[in-house]
């Protein structure tokens, strides 16, 4: 008795200095994460000095360094920069004849280093991605990343003037759709039917549809792709591809359940107690390298570059930072596109300069603002409340909205003398005077401000207007070009005759939603649409 009790105790011990010892497989490895990524941001800046335009060696070295804040030099930046210019120029714009992921791979390089990809040696390379026909002529992976690259940055979609078929983005979303496999997942080239899938394509996949899942018919595509993606994962918690366990496949895979939001220890993608975290680890070399297959020998520079942003995408998921492809926190890193301006600008005006990276809101999720509230709040342009959050939908009083126009544009403070309503001391008084003094909002009257009254967006549309003049753009419409750009709305009528030229130039310029039915110009301007229109305006002057 006394022996199977001494047995009994000693189990229990055994299982509790166990259990004391267990920890969950996603905690260990968020532990270690950080040390991964270190180790192959260093094998990366040891393998590429001087990154080129190519898809290795080139954008996604760029990508991970970028989107992980590592500590890089400044040469490595101004060195692939220089050499998009210089290839850019050399082909006259045209990176490839058939394969538009070469444009787009580009593009998404550039805007993790906040370059501008419509401005490349006089080039716009997302203009090509206008073009359907041609973009989808790759298969899948053409609108994938076509999605990814304008997504990236939430460029305006470009307008292809020679396309035979001009693409939306909605065409691409539904293109994408259209070649999922009847088992849930895709591969490269079919349409449906009974292929096998492939975890490579489909995480990529995943990743271009993530900002569309509130659409039913992607959200349905989504979860029937993650149900196949569960099954499909090994013991390992890693992924195949061909019937070979890869690197590659376990870094797509990755990136795709954190573009979507879904946590590294989600049960259905834990096997074993090992997570996809866990499996992409199981490829890392100590040098910081990866293999391309757990069984090869020497390191795939390939699998080491989409290892390394596999893991700045985890890093950035577990700090609740962007993601990897939600680019509107991404920090200018060269020069030569740090905000110059036009040329005409007036010579007080600069850029506002990044100082609070990777700035986000709960409340914006999934909002239709939410890449320029980023923008903004990163520039410290128009920041949040207290409580954290954003408030898209709030009204902007008077005084903030003169704070807006006056730091997204770096002018000097200055006192507001003249205005009985704004004391001196007043936490808005430098700004208000600053955006009288250079003509971007008047007075109710000579002496009365009125900085807690609201701003309607006709008003608002007055105010940028004369912003955009400072920064150097033209206003100037004609009559026809004024009609021309208000007709289309309905109450386009009950616009002010002293606010229409700016009314209409806010509608050509891009600075308020052409898409909308009306103009409703006696409505106060919210939060959310002065951030779109002041980050409109700050991209077409060239100062973001």
């Amino acid at each position: 008795m006394n022996t199977m009790r001494q047995r009994a105790v000693g189990l229990l011990l055994a299982l509790t200095v166990l259990a004391g010892l267990w920890v969950p497989a996603s905690a260990a490895s968020e532990s270690a994460l950080n040390d991964a990524a270190e180790r192959a941001a260093a094998y990366m800046l040891r393998t590429v000095e001087q990154p080129r335009v190519g898809s290795v060696g080139g954008e996604w070295a760029v990508l991970g360094l970028a989107r992980g804040g590592f500590e890089v030099p400044q040469t490595f930046w101004d060195s692939y920069y220089a050499a998009v210019e210089a290839e850019t120029a050399a082909y006259k714009g045209v990176l490839h004849e058939k394969k538009y992921t070469e444009y787009a791979r580009v593009a998404i390089a550039l805007t993790a280093i906040g370059a501008d990809p419509t401005d490349v040696a006089g080039y716009d390379l997302l203009t090509p991605l206008g073009d359907f026909d041609k973009t989808v002529w790759q298969g899948i992976n053409g609108p994938v990343w076509a999605l990814l690259a304008l997504d990236a940055g939430d460029y305006e979609m470009p307008v292809n003037a020679d396309a035979k078929t001009r693409a939306t983005r909605q065409m691409y979303v539904e293109e994408i759709l259209s070649r999922q496999l009847d088992c849930g997942g895709w591969d490269l080239t079919h349409r449906g039917g009974g292929s096998d899938a492939d975890a490579d394509v489909t995480g990529m996949a995943l990743q271009a549809l993530a900002k569309y899942q509130d659409q039913t018919a992607v959200g349905d595509a989504a979860e029937r792709a993650l149900s196949w993606l569960s099954d499909a994962q090994d013991a390992g918690g890693g992924w195949s591809s061909g019937g070979t366990s890869n690197a590659e496949s376990t870094a797509q895979v990755l990136v795709a359940l954190c573009e979507l939001g879904i946590p590294l220890d989600d049960p259905r993608f834990v096997k074993n107690g090992h997570s996809a975290l866990d499996g992409l680890l199981g490829y890392q070399q100590p040098d910081g390298s990866f293999l391309h297959t757990g069984g090869g020998s020497g390191s795939g520079q390939m699998a080491s570059e989409q290892g390394l942003y596999a893991l700045v995408a985890a890093q950035r998921a577990l700090r609740g930072e962007n993601s990897l492809y939600r680019m509107g926190d991404a920090a200018v890193r060269i020069a030569s596109t740090a905000g110059t301006g036009l040329p005409g600008k007036h010579p007080d005006v600069q850029a506002p300069a990044v100082t609070t990276p990777d700035t986000t809101f709960p409340d914006i999720a999934g909002d239709k603002y939410r890449s320029a509230a980023e923008t903004l709040a990163a520039r410290g342009v128009l920041t949040g409340f207290a409580d954290g959050t954003f408030r898209p939908e709030s009204r902007l009083t008077r005084a903030q909205f003169a704070v807006v126009t006056v730091r997204a544009l770096g002018l000097p403070q200055q006192t507001a003398g003249g205005f009985a309503d704004v004391a001196s001391g007043s936490w808005c008084a430098g700004y208000v005077g600053a955006a009288h003094a250079y003509g971007v909002v008047n007075g109710r009257t000579e002496t009365v401000f009125d900085p807690d009254g609201t701003i309607t967006r006709q008003e608002a549309a007055v105010m940028l207007a004369r912003t955009a003049r400072l920064c150097g753009l033209d206003t100037a419409l004609t009559d026809g070009e004024v009609l021309d750009a208000l007709a289309p709305f309905g109450d386009y009528r009950m616009v002010g005759d002293w606010a229409k030229a700016s009314v209409a130039f806010c509608c050509r310029t891009g600075l308020f939603d052409a898409d909308a039915l009306d103009l409703e110009p006696y409505r106060p301007i919210t939060r959310g649409e002065a951030a779109q229109a002041v980050t409109a305006l700050l991209d077409a002057a060239k100062l973001l």
